[in-house]
């Protein structure tokens, strides 16, 4: 499974490594990802996402069905 999450869409960025002497190479910064168990309440069945934190905070703002449904909304099958 690719390291996006499926609520905000991050994924992984490129940037330059800098060292001491200002030497850049090439590297990746991937996105806080976590796997978390949620209970949809409304459809009585538990859901597994890959999440970002700020995903997860958003889930605990405007609620896990609200969430869910605006994915359904942009095409995720959950």
């Amino acid at each position: 499974m690719a390291r996006v999450c499926q609520v905000t869409g991050k994924r992984p960025v490129t940037g330059n490594k800098v060292s001491h002497s200002n030497i850049k190479t090439r590297r990746r910064f991937l996105p806080n990802l976590q796997k978390k168990k949620y209970f949809l309440a409304e459809e009585n069945k538990w859901i597994t996402l890959k999440l970002s934190s700020e995903a997860i905070r958003t889930i605990n703002k405007n609620g896990l069905y609200n969430v869910v449904k605006e994915m359904r909304a942009s095409g995720a099958k959950i």
